[in-house]
């Protein structure tokens, strides 16, 4: 639904004009003709700036951009979320009062402040303690009623880093680089300040609420179309070769390839460039703000409910770009969180690891022993599926805390049921996150230790030991057989042959017929 039209490579057309040459040392002729504009949507706001001639001492130039413009049409008759943040408000989760205020989907930015400042001093106590940690008890006594409202709110706010100007700049020194790699270093300055923009802000964004550090990032594009501007006026015998950067840029940062292709533009009264444009009717913010627009119109009307699965999202959001190495501009943001669904519609950790252990009863009743001997795709995609819920079950971790214990219980239930699938999932995801909660103890001047948090049920954990290929987890299903944990038994099979492959499917046949 949200997926963005692939970019279409442009040749360049022989015509007289200058003379210049591709990634395959062919030579290409450019012509002076006038390119056609139409083809451009209105967010590229270029029309305006097509018609600026360069001049030295300029000093203000048009913006390339318009936040407005990037975005996906969004309308929904009435922003329930607005009303429903003033009621959490009023209550006494502060938790959900927490995300209220993080993600600030409302108009007005004092409303946590006003609202919270009206609540009794008993309250606002409460609310302060469960965010303070116990060596920072003693503040609370020596803050007024105001202040103790601006530390909550200034306690649940995701702070923003600092703005930073656009750091890459054409040289002189980098004339050698061919332009796939000059592409790909303008690429990764943009993808270093979209990293600069928190997921909170590109909710608020994606909503149609001011977000300055969206804005922000697109001015840095202006920057970077003026500095390339000035470098070609200085250098105009380079523009043949950033045609080339325009061409490897397509497919990459929707935003730079524009800023670029409208420098190009620019400079052709100049140069006589003919530049062979992509034609593109993407909204350059359409990737991240459609998926994150279509969770206010499909979703049911429940702000606490949407607050928490974004959480889990913005913990998504922080593996899939900040962490990346590379910039995926087009593909849309993965909003599913079907694990999440599921346990916040349970009514218990026992029904949820029903539900879990429903599907998974299908999924490996699919399997045969030539699927298995053959690692088909089926099997793969199982070991895949493990991933996922262990992956899933980390993110819920990470976003929301408060769910650690009834996934402990939920792993309880499953080891119960025998299925060790979602068990060893549910419980690597627990290990992971133990891991990223981590806490650092300084024992003297030079040393310190590093201490997990302890999540992972300790009468539980010796089934994930992967000493001797499971060894202690394998002994288990062969005592209580059950739905497998695959992985072991694969690798085992392997091995082992027929014998291993024939005791494996008499131990699952017990669980699925």
């Amino acid at each position: 639904m949200y997926s963005a039209s692939p970019y279409e490579e442009a040749a360049f057309e022989p015509s007289p004009g200058m003379l210049t040459t591709s990634s395959d040392n062919s030579s290409h002729l450019l012509s002076s003709t006038e390119t056609d504009m139409s083809q451009y949507p209105p967010g590229y706001a270029m029309g305006e700036a097509c018609s600026v001639t360069y001049m030295p001492e300029q000093s203000s130039y048009p913006s390339l951009f318009r936040s407005d413009a990037e975005l996906p049409p969004f309308f929904v008759p009435y922003r329930w979320w607005e009303d429903e943040a003033t009621t959490v408000l009023w209550a006494f989760d502060v938790q959900e009062i927490k995300r209220v205020i993080r993600y600030g989907l409302f108009r007005d930015p004092n409303l946590p402040r006003t609202s919270l400042q009206s609540r009794n001093a008993t309250t606002i106590d409460t609310f302060l303690l469960s965010l303070l940690e116990p060596h920072e008890r003693f503040l609370l006594a020596n803050l007024s009623h105001i202040q103790k409202v601006e530390e909550i709110v200034r306690r649940s706010t995701i702070s923003s880093p600092p703005s930073v100007p656009w750091g890459w700049l054409p040289s002189q020194k980098d004339r050698d680089l061919d332009p796939r790699t000059l592409a790909r270093d303008i690429d990764a300055e943009s993808h270093l300040h979209f990293k600069r923009i928190s997921f909170e802000e590109l909710v608020r964004y994606s909503l149609g609420y001011p977000a300055a550090s969206v804005e922000w990032f697109l001015q840095q594009h202006t920057a970077f179309y003026i500095h390339v501007l000035n470098y070609l006026n200085a250098f105009p015998e380079e523009a043949a070769r950033y045609t080339e950067v325009e061409r490897h840029l397509r497919g990459r940062s929707p935003f730079a390839h524009r800023a670029l292709v409208q420098c190009l533009l620019t400079m052709q009264s100049q140069t006589g460039l003919d530049v062979p444009l992509v034609s593109s009717q993407t909204l350059a913010f359409e990737f991240i703000a459609g998926p994150i627009q279509g969770l206010f119109q499909d979703s049911p009307p429940s702000l606490t409910s949407i607050l928490k699965v974004l959480s889990v999202l913005g913990v998504r959001f922080q593996q899939s770009y900040v962490h990346a190495r590379e910039m995926n501009w087009v593909q849309p943001f993965n909003t599913s969180v079907f694990f999440l669904d599921d346990l916040l519609a349970s009514t218990s950790a026992v029904d949820f690891a029903r539900t879990l252990t429903n599907i998974d009863e299908g999924q490996f009743s699919k399997l045969t022993p030539s699927s298995v001997a053959e690692e088909s795709p089926l099997a793969m995609r199982l070991i895949e599926e493990w991933e996922l819920l262990s992956t899933a079950a980390w993110e819920c971790c990470s976003a929301l805390p408060d769910l650690v214990p009834y996934l402990q219980e939920c792993a309880e239930a499953l080891l119960g049921t025998r299925n060790y699938h979602s068990f060893t999932a549910v419980l690597n995801g627990l290990q992971k996150y133990s891991i990223t909660a981590l806490t650092i103890t300084n024992t003297n001047s030079a040393t310190s230790t590093v201490s997990l948090n302890p999540v992972l049920p300790p009468n539980l954990v010796y089934l994930l030991n992967p000493l001797r290929n499971y060894a202690a987890y394998r002994r288990r299903f062969q005592e209580f057989p059950g739905i497998p944990f695959l992985f072991p038994h694969l690798r085992e099979i392997k091995q082992r042959g027929e014998p291993a492959l024939r005791q494996f499917f008499n131990n699952l046949q017990i669980r699925t017929r």
